[in-house]
């Protein structure tokens, strides 16, 4: 069993602290499972989020940009560059939970929130290992059955490194919490589950027909 992340003032939420968990395996599967999160910076004293691809190896994360993206420049390059202080979140959906009133309806969710400094990858190994992450983060076993990028390509790629200190994951379960005086009231309650699934794989217009599909991939 691994040690549990450290709770701080920044994640030990100010409501429901009973669904909050620091367990890494949980905050590990949280992250697994998503395919995109959203980074949350302060530029020119205004917040922003941006939506992004993002991948896992171990304790760190690596973050999805361009070279001319704002927060690759806010960042800095180099050793001594400063980084950018980041939020960085993930969330499922996993239920549309319906109370008999407004004021309890809710979802089930599964979620993790990770506060930390950003620093650009600069050493070439890692940021080729990052980028192998992103795409298997996607696809597990595509990164090996696909072009690696080139010279060109590393060039106009950046990618941000967040390691998993400060962090907290979030969780719901369960169905509504009506008022007992609303139990009598003559409305549909329960859970409307939310799931993922995939379509058959369809190929590329000029895919060679002798190139089978691959096993990594879903057959519906």
């Amino acid at each position: 069993m691994t040690d549990p992340y450290e709770p701080t003032e920044r994640t030990i939420p100010t409501r429901s602290r009973d669904r909050a968990s620091y367990d890494r395996a949980l905050v590990h599967s949280i992250l697994d499972e998503a395919y995109v999160c959203h980074l949350g910076f302060v530029r020119d004293g205004a917040p922003v989020v941006l939506p992004t691809l993002y991948g896992r190896i171990g304790e760190r994360l690596y973050v999805h940009g361009s070279t001319g993206s704002r927060p690759l420049r806010m960042a800095g390059k180099g050793a001594e560059a400063p980084g950018l202080p980041v939020c960085l979140t993930v969330t499922h959906v996993d239920g549309l939970v319906l109370a008999r009133s407004a004021f309890h309806h809710s979802i089930n969710y599964r979620s993790v929130v990770v506060h930390g400094t950003a620093h650009q990858v600069t050493d070439p190994h890692e940021l080729r290992t990052a980028l192998d992450a992103l795409v298997d983060h996607v696809v597990p076993g595509r990164s090996r059955d696909s072009r690696p990028a080139d010279a060109k390509e590393l060039a106009a790629t950046a990618v941000l490194r967040l390691d998993l200190e400060e962090v907290s994951a979030k969780v719901r379960t369960g169905g509504p919490n009506d008022d007992p005086e609303d139990t009598a009231l003559p409305h549909w309650t329960g859970v409307v589950p939310v799931r993922r699934s995939y379509g058959t794989p369809i190929p590329a217009d000029d895919l060679d027909p002798s190139v089978a599909l691959p096993d990594y991939l879903p057959v519906i």
